[in-house]
């Protein structure tokens, strides 16, 4: 019997190590996370002069907050004292300055030292230079994002430009006026498997019509195992009997008032890499952000934004937070079923991507050459 190549048909993905190797997690840190734009928290989080929120950004804790002007500023969460960690809690708020719980060296909202025990009787320290240590820091789509790299990247060019990208231009997505939106409800997944396993799944839908009955229910063509994203600027269609965005397809709320009427009654799946999943309906937006903890371990903050009045006025946000939330843990525990794997002898040399999988492969292209790349 002659055995057809099939190989045209069949790429090949990552070797089981990338997934399981902490030497290539500590690549991915120092090359991915802490050299590209990375998002860390709502804007609205950061409500007045003193709000903060701490987030692991690669191998640093970072410190946002709200200075007296009103930005917003970003600084690595270490003392410059003895290097203790300055904010321990996730979120909070200080009245004037931030002071270190070790050795009470004070910091202003600006980053620069205030006040140190024994400080007066030391003339010769310069408040600016051992301030706090910045970062680099954008505010879009109602988000705040932070970039350790000394040279920042174009964040035109690698955020908006995936926005772009996916959609045909970033007008598409301002349509849906995301930085005036409120968050309905947040829910944050702790996942035991590998980051890219995450984004492997969301950039595909061969796996749609097993584990997504509910999602296919809403968005019929899903079933083909096409995602959204193979396509520039498309996006799913509703069911025909479908009314909204929520778990079973009945009605949905308000629907935002930039949205057209090609973008009406359609889902799409935006990936900016290398952490944010954008999923855009008539009437809400779900936005994930994925904070890579270990090579097996990743946490995922996933935002439900709604109209102010729909927050406001207390309605019923439940049915279409549960369709979302049911896909999200359908997605998860497949890729902790997966993450085991990646160690197995039988993964070795890795698996295969089918054709609806195949633009995967540049994700992968990707990874490897900006691992190749050493961050400066």
């Amino acid at each position: 019997m002659t055995v057809t190549n099939l190989s045209p048909s069949l790429i090949s993905t990552l070797p089981g190590e990338h997934y399981t190797d902490p030497e290539v997690f500590r690549l991915e840190q120092e090359r991915i996370f802490e050299a590209m734009w990375f998002c860390v928290a709502r804007a609205s989080e950061l409500a007045r002069p003193g709000s903060y929120r701490t987030c692991q950004v690669g191998r640093e804790s970072v410190l946002i907050s709200r200075a007296r002007d009103g930005s917003v500023k970003a600084f690595l969460n270490i003392c410059r004292h003895r290097g203790a960690k300055l904010c321990t809690q996730e979120t909070g708020e200080v009245k004037r300055a931030f002071q270190c719980p070790y050795h009470a060296w004070t910091y202003g909202l600006d980053g620069k030292l205030v006040a140190a025990p024994n400080l007066t009787s030391m003339p010769d320290i310069d408040r600016t230079e051992y301030g706090l240590v910045t970062v680099h820091v954008r505010e879009w789509l109602g988000y705040v994002w932070v970039c350790l790299a000394e040279t920042p990247p174009s964040f035109e060019d690698e955020v908006m430009g995936a926005v772009a990208q996916r959609l045909g231009s970033t007008e598409a997505i301002a349509n849906y006026g995301i930085e005036g939106l409120e968050v309905g409800r947040r829910i944050t997944y702790d996942v035991q498997a590998n980051w890219k396993l995450i984004i492997e799944n969301f950039m595909e839908c061969y796996h749609c019509a097993t584990i997504h009955p509910e999602l296919t229910e809403v968005l019929p063509e899903f079933a083909d195992g096409f995602a959204a994203q193979y396509y520039v600027g498309h996006g799913a269609a509703f069911g025909e009997d479908v009314e909204g965005f929520t778990l079973g397809g009945g009605e949905g709320l308000d629907r935002i008032p930039g949205v057209d009427e090609e973008q009406d009654r359609r889902y799409y799946a935006i990936t900016v890499r290398p952490q944010v999943f954008i999923n855009l309906v008539p009437d809400h937006v779900i936005f994930h952000r994925m904070f890579p903890m270990a090579h097996d371990r990743t946490l995922v903050e996933c935002d439900w934004l709604y109209l102010p009045h729909v927050t406001e006025n207390g309605k019923d946000v439940e049915h279409s937070v549960e369709l979302f939330h049911r896909v999200n843990q359908q997605d998860f525990d497949a890729c902790e079923r997966t993450q085991p794997a990646m160690s197995s002898r039988a993964y070795a040399k890795g698996g295969v991507l089918v054709p609806s999988e195949h633009h995967i492969g540049e994700f992968h292209t990707w990874h490897q050459n900006r691992l190749a790349h050493r961050a400066h």
